[in-house]
């Protein structure tokens, strides 16, 4: 309630609602703290901390923020003691995401933007710790997280089931959020890449195309038999708990807030769509518009229109997959030995420089029109994931730009799970405005092995067609693999 007041009153300007939220907060700040007379309790789920925080930012009164700091520094030190709400010890001596993944994910952005604000060293180690752990251990390729059913929570390191995978769409706005804030507090586009391949992936997938329907959790595989979803195996238009369909439903407006941040004299390009935004930058307009049809098409055109000549520093994010990494870490890796690249030009003119925690940076004194195109090399590629992740051995996976991709029956007459990829698959992009919203699809060569009545293994060639993680599960129940096998031992003939 608090977090949709503060919206309501920056986009209107009107108090009416922020007022009612602020009595609320005010009751909660007279009930809850250590002075005497006051109750000692922590949220049984965590999200009160970055509501606060915003509260604070917007008011300036800092008692706000001081019970937003009490909420997480007394998690651990209160009757809820378990690993099940990340209230097993002081957050600031955590360092494993563990429990409830979206109590989890909300409780971490809660720390960065305390972080941030009183620049707390303690919370500042202690997220990037946890940060790490998931990046590098209990990450799906989707940006999904919360690997295990019971308890919806994070499973042990690597551990990533596809088939049972559940990856609550709450989880994966929780992680965006928390992305987004630790670029914030730390200026690095690896943040971002995490926070991009999780949007376009594993937090989309949550809503169908129309808008009507939704997914509770978000496999990476699907059988057409197998209930994931509060008893079914496809998207819902409500669940008796529902909380994706509404928290997408507050997402999905919030996304221009994304695209660009300001610091000083620097406007940071994040995200690629587009758009026209007026932005403040060093107490002088600023507006700036994109052209562009990413991340289908490789090209994006920026155009820079100050209120007069003005120096700035333009900050235009390459995404780690066009410098040919998976992730910030070692769990996932690009495996067909290609190398993605990208070209910037000022004007026409190319323009060459080195990249600044993940960013491209062009300083000049800029003036009306001034035009920046980039270009992504955007071709299909392979990833493996790390060995450690037992149910990934033996397979691979499909990507082009940030986009992950995936194999369904609708396209494929025959049981997926049968492929069978050779060591070097030739990959086609096909392209068709009338198919599934215009989605740009992969074809490859592969085998379908067979056993027949008398235990005898066939072999026939087929053409693999690939389509968009997020855009499964739009046309009945059936097969569906994120992780397809290369290796026969994976081969479910």
């Amino acid at each position: 309630m608090i977090e949709g007041a503060v919206a309501h009153y920056q986009a209107t300007g009107k108090r009416n609602f922020l007022d009612i939220a602020i009595k609320y907060a005010d009751c909660v700040d007279r009930e809850i703290g250590d002075a005497p007379g006051k109750k000692i309790r922590v949220p049984g789920h965590q999200i009160a901390e970055m509501a606060l925080a915003k509260l604070y930012l917007v008011t300036g009164e800092k008692r706000y923020l001081d019970l937003a700091k009490f909420f997480l520094d007394k998690r651990g030190y209160t009757s809820i003691h378990d690993v099940y709400t990340q209230s097993h010890k002081p957050v600031s001596e955590q360092d494993e995401a563990v429990g409830h993944a979206v109590r989890a994910a909300y409780m971490y952005s809660g720390m960065a933007d305390i972080a941030a604000i009183t620049g707390d060293s303690s919370y500042i180690m202690a997220i990037d710790k946890i940060w790490d752990n998931v990046v590098s251990k209990k990450l799906y390729i989707t940006g999904g997280i919360g690997a295990v059913h019971q308890g919806e929570a994070f499973g042990e390191n690597y551990e990533l089931p596809n088939l049972t995978a559940y990856n609550e769409t709450c989880a994966a706005i929780g992680n965006v959020y928390w992305n987004h804030r630790l670029f914030l507090l730390h200026g690095d586009a690896k943040y971002y890449d995490v926070l991009e391949r999780t949007l376009y992936n594993g937090l989309i997938s949550g809503m169908s195309m129309d808008g009507g329907t939704f997914f509770y959790p978000n496999p990476l595989e699907s059988d057409g038999k197998y209930k994931f979803s509060q008893g079914a195996c496809h998207r819902q238009p409500w669940f008796g708990c529902a909380c994706c369909p509404s928290n997408l439903s507050r997402f999905i407006p919030s996304l221009p807030g994304y695209i660009y941040a300001v610091k000083d004299n620097s406007i940071y390009v994040n995200l690629f769509m587009a758009n026209t935004a007026k932005l403040d930058v060093n107490k002088k307009k600023v507006t700036i518009s994109q052209t562009t049809n990413y991340p289908w098409k490789e090209s994006v055109s920026i155009v820079i229109n100050p209120s007069g000549k003005q120096e700035l520093s333009l900050k235009v994010r390459i995404p780690g997959w066009a410098q040919n990494k998976v992730l910030p870490s070692d769990l996932y890796t690009f495996a067909d030995n290609k190398l993605s690249g990208y070209e910037v030009k000022v004007n026409g003119e190319s323009v060459a420089g080195e990249l600044v925690d993940g960013y491209f940076v062009i300083n000049r004194l800029w003036k009306k029109g001034d035009k920046v195109d980039v270009n992504f090399d955007m071709q299909p590629r392979i990833v493996k994931a790390n060995p450690k992740v037992e149910a990934d051995r033996g397979r691979i996976s499909f990507e082009r730009g940030p986009l992950v991709y995936c194999a369904e029956w609708p396209d494929n007459d025959f049981k997926i799970s049968s492929v069978l990829l050779p060591s070097k698959p030739i990959v086609d992009i096909v392209d068709s405005s009338d198919f599934l919203n215009g989605v740009i699809r992969l074809k490859t060569n592969a085998q379908s092995l067979m056993i027949d009545g008398d235990g005898a293994l066939h072999t026939k060639n087929v053409t693999l067609t690939l389509i968009p993680y997020y855009a499964w599960s739009h046309r009945g129940d059936g097969d569906m693999m994120v992780w397809l096998p290369q290796d026969v031992s994976a081969v479910r003939p």
